[in-house]
């Protein structure tokens, strides 16, 4: 994006460099890193940068707006309704894509959103590893509103931890150690020195829960949570009944509380009206199915990482949902060919993290991931056996 420092780097790059880097980030917890890592990040200037943050400021104005959970009373399936949800969502994500608008110029689109939390302790290792092997301009930073490592750590811990002793926290996750993005976990042991827990070790008794260490058994009072519903519900019936404990009354405090997963998500997109968020639509609130169906894509409120996307729609598409009150339909944008790489172009998304930490009144921006694709979409289906594609991180300029 800033022509001087990508064609810098381009040339300063070999695969050397890169091997060593991937290396070292697979050297701390060996194994633990599924997904591939991109051979570059991605340079924001700060036009750009203003761009998705006013974007975001200006949604943030509709989920602290006195109706926002009136809005979304209906975001949440009667079967997964958690009980002592919290005024506020702890963590929201902000996707966009990096876009070509008619006239050509590059600009942000909201692909999605999400109130759940995202890689926070592993970009904070990328983010330094990045910096050894690779020459990373002083002036740009991963981290936003003038945080650096140190204070942005400092921050989550205060939200996730608080006064609170740790091991009496925990991260939750379904077969954490078989995730994909466990190594983010182990990072988040290390960091902030919880317990990394599955739903399958908990132990209920009244509306109090535990987990054993080392023959002890353990409180939980804070659940840091990971768990999304809909991958437990596809586990094993003697999971899915261990999960089942999740929505009844407990004696813990979640950070995120499992609902704000579905009030911020796609379900929030028909709410919003920014020229920066495409036009968004529940299904069954089309009266009339645009002729243009080439320009849309339809996508399931309730399912996570693509999973049920329909990129090129067809009237039969329409006719063939069963339940159009829990899908969108939604303007596609066009992602801009925007990094210049030894084997074509790549297109690029930049998830912005928002922390909101108890007391304030609105969240704030904090640090990033960003992922690059030579495919039709953003992810690991779309880009297998390509190369300068997967996860990666955004510097902004300062």
């Amino acid at each position: 994006m800033i022509a001087e420092i990508r064609n810098k780097f381009n040339t300063q790059f070999t695969e050397e460099k890169y091997k060593a880097f991937i290396e070292e980030l697979h050297s701390q917890y060996f194994g633990a890193l599924e997904f591939r890592v991109a051979e570059t990040p991605i340079f924001v200037d700060k036009f750009f940068t203003k761009k998705m943050l006013d974007t975001c400021e200006n949604i943030i104005d509709v989920i602290t707006g006195y109706n926002f959970k009136t809005l979304t009373s209906h975001a949440i399936p009667g079967n997964v309704r958690v009980p002592n949800e919290q005024d506020h969502c702890h963590f929201i994500a902000f996707d966009f894509g990096i876009c070509e608008n008619e006239a050509g110029e590059l600009e942000p689109q909201l692909i999605e959103m999400q109130g759940f939390p995202s890689l926070f302790a592993y970009e904070v290792y990328l983010d330094i590893t990045l910096r050894k092997h690779f020459e990373i301009p002083e002036n740009y930073s991963a981290y936003l509103n003038g945080l650096d490592e140190k204070s942005y750590l400092s921050l989550l811990k205060e939200i996730i931890v608080g006064n609170n002793h740790s091991e009496n926290i925990i991260l939750l996750e379904v077969l954490p150690h078989q995730q994909k993005t466990r190594i983010d976990f182990y990072l988040t042991e290390a960091y902030l020195g919880i317990p990394v827990v599955c739903v399958s070790e908990l132990i209920k008794e009244g509306k109090k829960i535990f987990y054993t260490r080392n023959n002890r058994k353990i409180e939980v009072t804070r659940i840091y949570n990971r768990v999304i519903f809909d991958d437990l519900q596809k586990q094993s019936t003697e999971i899915q009944e261990k999960g089942k404990m999740l929505l009844e009354e407990l004696d813990v405090e979640w950070i995120t509380h499992p609902n704000w997963f579905y009030r911020i998500s796609k379900y929030t997109l028909p709410f919003i009206n920014h020229p920066n968020v495409p036009y968004t639509r529940f299904l069954n609130e089309i009266k009339e199915i645009p002729e243009d169906l080439e320009n849309y894509v339809l996508k399931p409120l309730f399912s996570f990482a693509g999973q049920g996307v329909i990129i090129d729609v067809t009237k039969n598409d329409f006719d063939n949902v069963p339940d159009p009150e829990n899908w969108i339909l939604q303007q596609k944008v066009k992602y801009a060919d925007v990094i210049p790489t030894p084997d074509g172009h790549a297109k690029a998304e930049i998830r912005i993290f928002y922390f909101w930490k108890e007391g304030d009144t609105r969240p704030i921006a904090t640090n990033n991931l960003a992922r690059l694709s030579k495919g039709k979409m953003i992810g690991v289906r779309y880009n297998q056996d390509k190369k300068w594609v997967g996860g990666t991180t955004a510097y902004f300029e300062q």
